[in-house]
């Protein structure tokens, strides 16, 4: 079990050199992303940084505080973008209990809720937002990566945040299994009305999200696992394989 870190600030570190591995897991809604992640980090004893909960953040800070999601581009960029800027975001990255503050206040649920869930990808198709939460997300790696290491699991870790992470994967699932597991997350079960429900965030989300940022298919160097068929424990299974392998190679 990995034991807890000191809380990332996304402040700019003052080195890039890294001894630690860096895996980056990428794919869409109901992959697996999350939990697999979480559980390979904790297995090897790494950080864990969940970059989607970072856009969760924003949203939550712009939603509370009455900012316009949609706003257009004007000085100093969107509405949004001006937020996320001067956000006091502070993101734990213990695999065992990773956390999210905002200004002091824990909403490591919070950005969970349903509310979140429909509004974030106008947060997540942000440009400006993007591109500040790259810099910050770039650094939380960074400064892990001086350590044990990191994984980081989220949009376009494996083609823009970390394109040079020791391992770079593409976790993905056919339709029916991805939104049975939101489904399970979300509502509890798998039923048919829970599936319905759950239809429209998954996919609209995708949907959304395809716009900005490519998750289907897996770019040059970017290993793809299909995780359709298998059980949670047979994904990690796999997954820390790849990873062991590569350590293993950089060590040799």
């Amino acid at each position: 079990m990995a034991q807890p870190r000191p809380e990332q600030t996304g402040a700019h570190p003052t080195a890039t050199v890294r001894r630690g591995v860096v895996v980056a897991v990428d794919g869409p809604s109901g992959s697996g992303k999350s939990t697999v992640s979480r559980r390979v980090a904790a297995e090897l004893g790494l950080a864990y940084l969940d970059t989607g909960a970072m856009f969760r953040a924003v949203c939550w800070w712009c939603l509370e505080r009455g900012v316009p999601l949609a706003g257009g581009p004007g000085e100093g960029g969107s509405p949004a973008e001006r937020a996320a800027r001067e956000l006091d975001l502070v993101v734990g990255t213990d695999p065992a209990a990773p956390t999210v503050r905002v200004a002091g206040t824990d909403v490591t649920a919070a950005v969970r809720e349903s509310r979140i869930s429909a509004a974030v990808s106008a947060v997540a198709t942000d440009l400006g937002v993007r591109a500040e939460l790259l810099r910050r997300q770039r650094a939380i790696v960074e400064a892990a990566a001086r350590g044990a290491g990191v994984v980081l699991e989220g949009r376009d870790t494996t083609t823009v945040v970390v394109t040079d992470a020791d391992v770079r994967v593409l976790l993905v699932a056919d339709e029916l299994a991805r939104l049975a597991r939101r489904a399970r997350e979300l509502h509890g079960e798998a039923g048919a009305r829970a599936l319905e429900r759950t239809r429209d965030e998954v996919l609209r989300r995708d949907a959304d999200d395809a716009t900005v940022s490519s998750f289907h298919t897996a770019a040059d160097g970017v290993h793809t696992l299909d995780s359709s068929a298998l059980t949670l424990e047979e994904t990690v299974a796999q997954l820390l394989a790849l990873v062991r392998a590569t350590t293993a190679q950089r060590s040799a």
